[in-house]
């Protein structure tokens, strides 16, 4: 059976930036029908709504699943609307209403594009949802990809990358114990103003930047609590591991740092129906097998997404998972 500890830790105020466990490896998901790329949403999603969104979340929490994931995009070009749908729940909103019937599970923005908008007004949302969740909250932050919508939002898309350098290092003080916090960059500067509720956490909400790139990669190890892959393959993440880890060494870093991927599609079982080429399938001591190959990569957490071609399904994969699976990964 899961845990019975919540992922971050104690009951009770949540403290530090370590949020998963050191000595294992912990499972989260994306949230489904929240984000409706053609690439990885099931036919079922859409159709679903609210009312699915709170029985995954409620079974997640259940479960012993480390974190619930959202994806941010403000606006799709109609270029990349029949890949991309223009089906994306707004993260903010989304995260506030699992709190709200949720204990354990982290509640993680992967990713937010913080070049988007000010810190302070990132901060501000990200703050309320660690609050309203009694200190559940990852801000999971990448530098976006769609030049239309930076456009459309006023936003700089061309020094996106020097943005949202700049935007980590203003929410790190935004989001500090400080009600009053004070900031000095070359495109953002505020002191003497003040912004409560503070984050429930302390000394603030991990901050954990996603991206593949060389810069993608410098940012996560120096001005970050972890990285997030983007799906990167298993052949790609000992390299991108091991550059983490050396920057991080030649700049002293020493502190918590997460490390994430994203796993294969999943089917716990023989399944009845074609589930596609990549698709892991099998009995779950197999399955746990082949996960453990991303614990030894260096991973702390995998993303998980199970083929399903109902909500029935896929909290029966969910749980299968827990109860069959996970109890595997760390042996």
């Amino acid at each position: 059976m899961p845990d019975p500890a919540p992922p971050g830790g104690e009951r009770g105020p949540r403290h530090g930036l370590r949020v998963l466990p050191p000595d294992r490896l912990s499972y989260g998901m994306q949230l489904p029908v929240q984000s409706q790329s053609t690439l990885y949403a099931e036919p079922w999603e859409a159709a679903a709504g609210p009312a699915e969104l709170l029985e995954i979340a409620r079974s997640a929490d259940r479960l012993g699943f480390a974190y619930l994931a959202t994806c941010d995009h403000v606006a799709v070009p109609v270029r990349l609307a029949a890949t991309m749908g223009t089906v994306w729940y707004d993260p903010v909103a989304t995260l506030a209403f699992l709190a709200a019937v949720t204990e354990r599970t982290l509640l993680m923005s992967h990713v937010a594009v913080a070049g988007l908008r000010h810190p302070l007004i990132t901060a501000k949302q990200y703050a309320t949802v660690d609050r309203l969740s009694g200190g559940r909250l990852v801000l999971g932050v990448g530098a976006g990809h769609v030049e239309e919508e930076f456009a459309a939002l006023g936003a700089d898309f061309g020094r996106r990358g020097a943005v949202l350098d700049e935007t980590i290092d203003a929410l790190k003080a935004a989001l500090g114990p400080g009600e009053f916090p004070e900031f000095h960059g070359e495109r953002f500067s505020f002191h003497g103003l003040g912004q409560a509720p503070r984050p429930a956490r302390t000394p603030r909400p991990p901050l954990w930047v996603g991206g593949s790139s060389a810069a993608a990669l410098r940012r996560a190890a120096l001005r970050g609590d972890g990285w997030l892959s983007q799906g990167d393959r298993r052949d790609q993440l000992p390299s991108r591991v091991a550059r983490l880890r050396r920057l991080r060494a030649e700049a002293g870093k020493d502190g918590p740092f997460a490390i994430g991927a994203i796993t294969e599609p999943l089917y716990v079982g023989t399944p009845g129906w074609d589930t596609g080429p990549r698709t892991l399938t099998g009995r779950p001591e197999a399955l746990a097998e082949s996960l453990r190959a991303y614990r030894a990569i260096g991973a702390d957490q995998i993303q998980v997404r199970f083929r399903c071609r109902d909500l029935p399904e896929l909290l029966d994969q969910m749980a299968g998972f827990a109860d069959a699976v996970a109890p595997y990964l760390d042996h």
